[in-house]
């Protein structure tokens, strides 16, 4: 489990050069953590493999709940790119549905990983790990897409909220093998069904 984030926020990059070794870095980590586990990560192997000094590694992120944090917020929007183009269904909720098994999918192809970073956003504080806002509105902006909501109400964002939590359970359940391959699909499909229903409170 990793520590609780330091109570600073990582420096961000302003040029060019700075902006790709903050991606080595984020390479790095990942290629590292899908070998290994979180638990065995070390920070200065992650220097090394990325090419940069430690204090560099550290200017950037504070701490393994930062790294692993940006590494998650970087992975969602790299679903988003993948996932634009998901087909529509036959109703919203089930291309809603469509898009979380692709995220759910790809994000198991790495499991070591992916629990790495479901453990660092979760003990992570938005006060001093500014990704983590990215992973936020990174997926809420995915599923606003999918959905097709073109201007979403409070009411459309906390049904979504709601969902991402429980989609969050599912992917826990099954990296912890609780849970089956079509137990999980079943899980997530009555979710979207019960929370993205159209209503007449919005409109939807």
């Amino acid at each position: 489990m990793p520590r609780i984030a330091e109570a600073r926020a990582g420096a961000e990059p302003s040029s060019p050069r700075q902006h790709e070794r903050r991606r080595s870095i984020l390479r790095a980590a990942e290629d590292i953590a899908a070998e290994t586990g979180l638990d065995r990560v070390q920070m200065h192997e992650v220097a090394r493999s990325a090419g940069v000094a430690i204090g560099t590694l550290y200017r950037y992120f504070p701490s393994k709940t930062h790294l692993f944090t940006a590494v998650m917020a970087d992975q969602i929007e790299g679903l988003g790119a993948r996932l634009a183009e998901v087909p529509a269904r036959e109703s919203p909720e089930d291309t809603v549905f469509a898009t979380l098994a692709g995220a759910t999918r790809s994000l198991l192809r790495r499991p070591a990983l992916a629990t790495a970073m479901i453990q660092s956003a979760n003990v992570a504080r938005a006060s001093t790990v500014p990704d983590l806002a990215r992973v936020d509105t990174g997926f809420l902006d995915l599923l606003i897409r999918a959905w097709g909501v073109e201007d979403p109400t409070e009411h459309h964002v906390a049904r979504l909220r709601l969902l991402t939590l429980l989609w969050y359970g599912v992917l826990q359940s099954r990296l912890n093998e609780r849970i089956t391959p079509e137990e999980a699909e079943a899980d997530l499909r009555m979710a979207c069904r019960l929370l993205l229903a159209p209503g007449e409170d919005d409109g939807t």
